[in-house]
């Protein structure tokens, strides 16, 4: 799906299936591939990435609703959402360019979806009640499942699936 000019794609799942580490290993696989990539992680609490004490965090607590803090090597831009969590398209608007934002989290986004699937969680799979989930990652089969199924370790199946189905071409 394009969401503001860019490509993008999530993965989904309950908590503790391992989404983190396969964003992990796919963004590292597709950058090696020769594309750019941007990532959102959805929070489901409220969070602080500010450190207390610092300045950003001093100037925050003062009221500022952003603060901007940059070096030679890195930006960050704190925005507070006072109200509601902004939409996923707003968040993806604020990118740089890039070939693929990949989500992590956001699972009632109307995006293409990678599940990842773990047994031993005891939950039940997603993919059945979600159309935008079109392949899955599993530790185990998945009986009946029609989806492209993928084995944890095939991060380059995985990757590759991603690519094609974002139309960006290999290179």
């Amino acid at each position: 799906m394009t969401i503001a000019k860019k490509a993008v794609f999530g993965l989904a799942g309950w908590s503790g299936p391992g989404k983190t580490t396969l964003a992990e290993k796919l963004i590292r696989h597709i950058v090696t591939c020769g594309f750019s990539v941007a990532s959102i992680k959805h929070a489901h609490h409220k969070f602080d990435a500010d450190v207390p004490g610092k300045d950003s965090w001093r100037h925050r607590k003062a009221g500022a609703d952003q603060v901007l803090v940059s070096s030679a090597a890195r930006s960050v831009h704190f925005i507070e959402h006072p109200e509601e969590e902004p939409a996923l398209d707003n968040l993806v608007s604020q990118l740089k360019p890039c070939d693929l934002v990949l989500v992590e989290g956001y699972k009632k986004e109307a995006i293409p979806k990678l599940e990842i699937y773990r047994k031993e969680l005891d939950m039940p799979p997603l993919y059945p009640e979600d159309s935008h989930i079109i392949a899955v990652m599993s530790d185990d089969e998945l009986a009946g499942c029609t989806l492209p199924c993928f084995a944890c370790e095939d991060i380059a199946g995985m990757a590759d699936f991603i690519l094609a189905h974002l139309g960006l071409e290999r290179r």
